[in-house]
C-alpha cells in the first residue's frame, strides 16, 4: 500500500477556510482546475474535488494514520495499523512537526484536511468507518510518514523478515517508469521537450489523479498526484516541469541483534546490554460482522523498528521515518520558478527516493538520482544483514544532494531514465562513472530493455521534431538485443523442424518483430511465456539471474501451446485477444507488455485473458516555447472519476488506447472559457 498524505496540530490553530472563496472548474474531461487566492484554499478545493471523484480510495490512505484500517479490512488492515506503530510513524510526527515543517506548509496541510472533513460531513453515507472523521493534521501526517516509508521499500523488507527470507549473519519493485528531457539544442524547433511518463497501478492508492492547482500566491501547476496528496507530485508549472521514475539505491539497512540468552528483550550494544523499548499496540480487527480487540507488542532499539522471529531478532533503519518533510519538498518543487529554486527544493533530500528529470523554459535540463541514503562507514557489507551490536553500524546522517549522481545540460542534449542505472543517462561521452561515487550508496548499474531501446531510437536523430519525440515515447518495440534479467537467447537457437509439437510456438516467437502491438501473434505467445517464466523463476534460488536451458525453453513453449489451446481453442492468437484494458463493463484490446517503452503489466482475468493492472497510466508531454506558457498535452488510462455512473469514469480510455492526448493549459482565462462546470465546494 503505497500512498502520500500528512500532519499534527489542532484544527483550531488555523483559521477556518471559507469554501465560497474557492472555485472548482471541471473541463469536459472532468479534470478539476482549482482556483483560489491562497495555497491553503486551493488545497481545500483539491481535497474536496478529489473526494468527489474517489473518496473511497482517499479514506483507505487516511485510515492507517488513525489506526483504523483493521476495522474495515480485517486482519490485512490491522497489519498496516500495526506497522504504523512499529515504525513509530506517529511518534516521529509529534517529535518533528513543530521544528521541521514551515508555517506556510502547515497552513497548506490544514486547508487540505479541512476540505476532507467538509466532504465527509456533507456525505456521511460515503464514510467507510464510523468515527473516522474528522481527521486532524496529526492523523494525516502519520499516514504520510507511513506512505514515504512504503515508497522506500520498508514493506518488502518487513515482509522478508517475517517470512524468514532475510539473510542471517533487498524488495520494492514498481512496474517501471520512463522520463526524458530533450534540450532545445537537439530539437528542430529549438525548444526543450519533457516526457512525464510514470508507470503505476491503474487503480488504487497509488494510481494517478490529474489536477490543476492555481492560487494568487505563485502556485499554478498541472500534473499527477496520488489519493490523499495535497500537492502535485510531478507535472509542469508556468516555468518548469519534472518527471519521476523509481530508482534502486540502498536506502534501508537491516541489522541482526545479539540477544541476551537470559532476557529476550535485551540486546548487546558496544559491550553493554540495552533494553528494547516495548509498547503494547491495541488493534481493532474486523471479523465478519464484529470488531474484536487484539493486543500486540511493538519493539524499538537504537537502530529503529525491531522484530523478533524464529531466525533471530532484526532491526531496520531508513530515512523516511526520520524526516517528515517529503511532502513539503514536493510543495516547494511545485512553486519553484526556475532551476535555482527547484534545485534548492531538491536540496532538502526529504523525498526518500525517485529519479527526477527536469526541463524548463530557459532550456535547462537536469537529472538527479535522488535518494535519502545514510552516510555509511566502509568495512561492512551494507547490501546484506549488518551486525546490530555496535555503534559502528549505527548511521546518524545522510548524503547531501551534491553527493548523488546528477547531470545538468549535457553536451548530448538529452537526459533519460527508464529505471536503469543513473550512470547511463545521456550520450556516452556525458555519462558519469560509477566508480567516482561512494560505493556504500549502492546505486544500480544495470540497463534494461527500455533504456536499450531508447538509445536505439535517440541515435537515429541528430535533432528531433516534436513528432519524433512522441514516436519515441509511444514506441512499443523491444531492443534488437534483449536485456531481460533472464537470458532468453536459447529460445532463438531452437530449430522448429526438430520440435514439431511446438513448431508453431517456436516460429511465432522467432519470427516476431518484437513489437507489442494489438495485432501481433508473436507478442501474445511471448507474453504468455513471459508470465509463465516469471512465476516459475521468482521463487527459485537463482531468481531471474539465470540462463535458460534448451529444456527450459521447450517446457515453456509447451505451456504456451497448452494455454492457448485450452483457453482460446487455437495455437496462436493476437495480443489484443489476450490482453484487455477493463473499466466497468468495458473490455478493450490493449497493446504493451513489461519493459517496452509503452509498458503494460497484466494479471489473469477470465477465460484465459489478462487484465492490464499497471504500467502506462498518467502521461504528460510538455513543450516549452520561447514565448508564452508551456504547451501541455496529457492523458490518463481511464478518466477523472472513479464512479461508474459518472460520464468521466472512462472518458479518456479510447484516447489512451489510441495513443492520443488531450490539450491542457495553465491559462486561467482559457480554463474559465472552456469549463463545463464552475462551482464552490460546500
Amino acid at each position: 500500500m503505497k500512498l502520500v498524505v500528512f500532519l499534527f496540530l489542532s484544527i483550531s490553530a488555523f483559521a477556518q477556510i471559507n469554501p465560497e472563496k474557492i472555485n472548482i472548474l471541471r473541463d469536459k474531461w472532468g479534470v478539476p482546475h482549482i482556483f483560489a487566492k491562497t495555497d491553503p484554499e486551493v488545497a481545500y478545493g483539491l481535497a474536496y474535488a478529489h473526494a468527489e471523484d474517489d473518496f473511497k480510495t482517499i479514506q483507505l490512505t487516511l485510515l492507517a494514520g488513525k489506526g483504523m484500517l483493521g476495522r474495515l479490512k480485517g486482519k490485512e488492515g490491522a497489519s498496516v495499523d500495526y506497522v504504523v506503530e512499529l515504525l513509530h510513524c506517529r511518534e516521529i510526527v509529534k517529535e518533528k512537526y513543530k521544528t521541521d515543517l514551515s508555517e506556510d506548509y502547515k497552513a497548506l496541510i490544514e486547508g487540505y484536511v479541512q476540505g476532507l472533513n467538509a466532504y465527509a460531513k456533507n456525505h456521511p453515507k460515503e464514510v467507510l468507518v464510523k468515527k473516522s472523521f474528522p481527521v486532524n493534521t496529526e492523523d494525516y501526517m502519520t499516514t504520510v510518514t507511513l506512505s514515504l516509508s512504503v515508497i522506500s521499500g520498508v514493506d518488502g523488507v518487513l515482509g522478508d523478515i517475517f517470512k524468514g527470507k532475510i539473510k542471517t549473519l533487498e524488495s520494492f519493485k514498481a512496474a517501471g517508469s520512463n522520463a526524458f528531457a530533450i534540450s532545445g539544442s537537439k530539437t528542430t524547433d529549438g525548444v526543450p521537450y519533457l516526457n512525464i511518463n510514470s508507470h503505476q497501478p491503474l487503480e488504487g492508492p497509488v494510481a494517478w489523479y490529474e489536477a490543476h492547482l492555481c492560487s494568487e500566491e505563485g502556485l499554478n501547476i498541472i500534473g499527477g498526484l496520488f489519493p490523499g496528496s495535497p500537492v502535485v507530485l510531478h507535472g509542469v508549472n508556468e516555468n518548469l516541469g519534472w518527471a519521476h521514475t523509481v530508482n534502486y539505491p540502498d536506502r534501508i539497512d537491516v541489522y541482526q541483534m545479539e540477544i541476551n540468552p537470559a532476557n529476550k528483550y535485551q540486546y548487546k550494544f558496544d559491550n553493554n546490554w540495552e533494553t528494547l523499548n516495548q509498547k503494547t499496540v491495541k488493534l481493532k480487527v474486523k471479523l465478519g460482522p464484529i470488531v474484536i480487540p487484539v493486543k500486540k507488542k511493538a519493539l524499538w532499539s537504537k537502530y529503529g523498528a525491531t522484530v523478533q522471529t524464529d531466525k533471530g531478532t532484526f532491526a531496520i533503519r531508513y530515512g523516511a521515518n526520520q524526516d517528515i518533510r517529503g511532502m513539503e519538498q514536493w510543495y516547494r518543487m511545485d512553486k519553484a520558478r526556475n532551476y535555482s529554486e527547484f534545485y534548492k527544493a531538491m536540496e532538502m533530500v526529504a523525498i526518500p527516493m525517485f529519479n527526477t528529470i527536469y526541463a524548463d523554459r530557459n532550456d535547462t535540463i537536469f537529472y538527479v538520482s535522488n535518494a535519502k541514503i545514510p552516510l555509511r562507514p566502509t568495512g561492512y557489507d551494507w547490501k546484506n544483514t549488518l551486525p546490530g551490536n555496535t555503534s559502528a553500524t549505527l548511521t546518524t546522517g545522510f548524503h547531501k544532494l551534491q553527493d548523488l549522481p546528477q547531470y545538468v545540460n549535457p553536451e548530448s542534449g538529452y537526459l533519460f531514465n527508464t529505471n536503469n542505472t543513473p550512470f547511463n543517462a545521456s550520450g556516452e561521452k556525458d555519462n558519469l562513472k560509477a566508480e567516482k561515487f561512494d560505493e556504500t550508496m549502492g546505486y544500480e548499474t544495470h540497463d534494461n530493455n527500455r533504456s536499450m531501446r531508447f538509445q536505439e531510437l535517440i541515435a537515429q536523430h541528430q535533432k528531433l521534431s516534436y513528432e519524433d519525440f512522441k514516436k519515441i515515447k509511444y514506441d512499443s518495440q523491444l531492443p534488437e538485443k534483449l536485456a531481460f534479467q533472464t537470458d532468453l537467447s536459447e529460445f532463438y537457437l531452437l530449430k522448429s523442424a526438430e520440435h514439431p509439437a511446438i513448431k508453431t510456438q517456436i516460429e511465432s516467437i522467432q519470427n516476431w518483430n518484437k513489437k507489442a502491438e494489438i495485432e501481433s501473434k508473436g507478442a501474445a505467445s511471448f507474453l504468455v511465456m513471459y508470465y509463465y517464466l516469471f512465476k516459475k523463476l521468482k521463487n527459485t534460488e537463482s531468481g531471474f539471474d539465470t540462463k535458460l536451458s534448451k529444456d527450459d525453453c521447450i517446457e515453456a513453449l509447451t505451456y504456451v501451446k497448452k494455454y492457448l489451446v485450452d483457453n482460446f481453442g487455437k495455437e496462436e492468437i493476437n495480443l489484443g485477444e489476450l490482453q484487455k484494458l477493463v473499466r466497468g463493463k468495458d473490455e478493450k484490446a490493449i497493446w504493451g507488455m513489461p519493459d517496452v517503452l509503452t509498458a503494460i503489466h497484466s494479471k489473469p482475468y477470465k477465460n484465459g485473458t489478462m487484465k492490464a493492472e499497471a504500467g502506462e497510466s498518467y502521461i504528460e508531454l510538455v513543450r516549452f516555447p520561447k514565448v508564452g506558457l508551456p504547451e501541455i498535452e496529457s492523458v490518463i488510462n481511464y478518466g477523472a472519476s472513479n464512479h461508474e455512473s459518472d460520464p468521466n469514469y472512462a472518458s479518456q480510455m479510447d484516447l489512451y488506447l489510441n495513443k492520443e492526448t488531450k490539450k491542457m493549459t495553465l491559462d486561467k482565462a482559457q480554463v474559465i472559457k472552456d469549463a463545463v462546470r464552475n462551482y464552490h465546494p460546500k
